[in-house]
């Protein structure tokens, strides 16, 4: 399966929504899109995950990279929208209390 990733800008805030698996093979895409978007200062980017069926452990390390630039850059990450098993690797990891997670869905795809 691909990944989709469409960005919408509203003044100082992206909003990214993300449909599909983020893997070894859509990760790269993934961080391309992302990266660039936490290095504006005073910037919010929430990455809504809802239509995210997989992510591995590649997935989290695009997620440890952007948070590393938001701190870096004075931007701020949200992610929104987990389903349970995406949400199940944050929380398995540890990575739930360091990264901004605005809301989880049950269930999910």
């Amino acid at each position: 399966m691909n990944l989709t990733v469409n960005v919408e800008k509203n003044e100082k805030e992206y909003v990214l929504a993300l449909s599909g698996e983020i893997d070894v093979y859509t990760a790269p895409r993934l961080k391309e899109k992302l990266l660039p978007l936490t290095k504006e200062k005073g910037t919010l980017v929430k990455i809504n995950l809802e239509k995210v069926g997989y992510m591995d452990s590649t997935g989290l390390g695009v997620f440890i990279s952007a948070l590393k630039s938001t701190r870096e850059h004075g931007s701020h990450l949200v992610l929104t929208n987990l389903p349970e098993k995406v949400f199940r690797l944050f929380e398995i990891t540890g990575l739930n209390e360091i990264i901004d997670i605005e809301e989880k869905v049950r269930g999910g795809l």
